[in-house]
């Protein structure tokens, strides 16, 4: 009893939840990425947020196309196909066809922290062509000092001449320059086959997207011309121009068109027809003759074969 002991509780800790997770937070300093509460709380597949989380803590111009995610998760292309599906449905990706200022067609990946962010422009895009510089003089031999005298005064000569000498009429230049420096006109649209052109503005009725102008349309046409020649019905050509086409068309229509009307091998002609053969004579019936008893054909009963007409005889008369 001399210890003086206390029967008051201990004080709980405050700061130490009594149950549920807890937190043990390291202050990082570099390879670490800042993701909202919205994005990681995300209600739905753990696919789908494990996908974000990885492409946002990429840099800028890595690869994102479901064969690079399928080589750095387990998943398979199924998984993550609907878990690029979600985001972009989401807002957090959205995927765009530009054109570079080289002419070329690339489709840019864009994935926002928050949707509906505006997207900076990328710093990692291709710089511009350059400039081609200006050709460097070549150099000039070296000329001893009475040769540039020479020069000099030949030349201050010359430029004396030339101004007591009356001006010159300029002699007018034609005004159409030469065939072959002259761009090849386009095809008028008047001159190209009205059936080819027909199936060519009728392509838009199965696939809106396949929207061609008039210089497009006189292009493909002599293609177009070429499968109708070789007896291929028009509904078989726009099938053929029609199916299976990409949900998102990288190139304008009429390219496509073209390089499926180049590269796909023209049907072999239509079989020529069989010769019509005679037709085959009707054949008669069998009659019994009334003389001989035999099977011969005629037309009616009641005849005799052409022996019994050729000797007379009589039928013998029955018992």
């Amino acid at each position: 009893m001399a210890d003086s002991q206390s029967n008051a509780r201990l004080r709980a800790d405050a700061g130490t939840p009594t149950s549920g997770v807890i937190h043990v937070r390291t202050r990082l300093t570099a390879d670490f990425t800042v993701i909202s509460n919205a994005l990681a709380q995300r209600r739905g597949s753990a696919v789908t947020v494990g996908v974000a989380v990885y492409i946002l803590s990429l840099p800028t111009g890595t690869p994102v196309s479901i064969e690079a995610l399928c080589a750095h998760f387990s998943e398979g292309e199924t998984l993550i196909s609907r878990a690029l599906r979600e985001l972009e449905s989401a807002g957090y990706l959205d995927r765009r066809c530009e054109r570079l200022s080289s002419g070329q067609i690339r489709t840019r990946t864009y994935f926002y922290d928050v949707p509906g962010g505006t997207p900076q422009p990328d710093p990692d895009d291709s710089p511009e062509p350059p400039r081609p510089t200006r050709p460097r003089k070549s150099p000039q031999p070296w000329k001893s000092p009475a040769a540039e005298r020479a020069t000099s005064s030949s030349s201050s000569t010359a430029v004396t001449e030339a101004a007591s000498a009356p001006a010159s009429i300029p002699v007018p230049t034609p005004a159409s320059a030469p065939a072959a420096d002259r761009p090849e006109e386009p095809a008028a649209l008047s001159d190209a086959d009205p059936q080819a052109v027909s199936v060519l503005a009728s392509l838009r009725r199965v696939d809106p997207r396949l929207l061609l102008s008039e210089r497009e349309a006189a292009r493909l046409a002599p293609a177009v011309g070429q499968w109708l020649a070789a007896g291929v019905a028009p509904s078989r050509i726009t099938a053929h121009l029609t199916t299976r086409l990409p949900d998102h068309l990288l190139a304008r229509p009429a390219a496509i068109l073209a390089f499926r009307l180049r590269e796909t091998p023209l049907p072999a002609p239509p079989p020529a027809p069989l010769p019509s053969f005679p037709e085959r004579p009707v054949l008669l019936p069998f009659q019994t003759c009334d003389g001989c008893e035999r099977a011969f054909r005629a037309p009616e009963p009641g005849q005799r074969c052409r022996d019994c007409r050729r000797h007379g005889e009589k039928s013998p008369v029955a018992a």
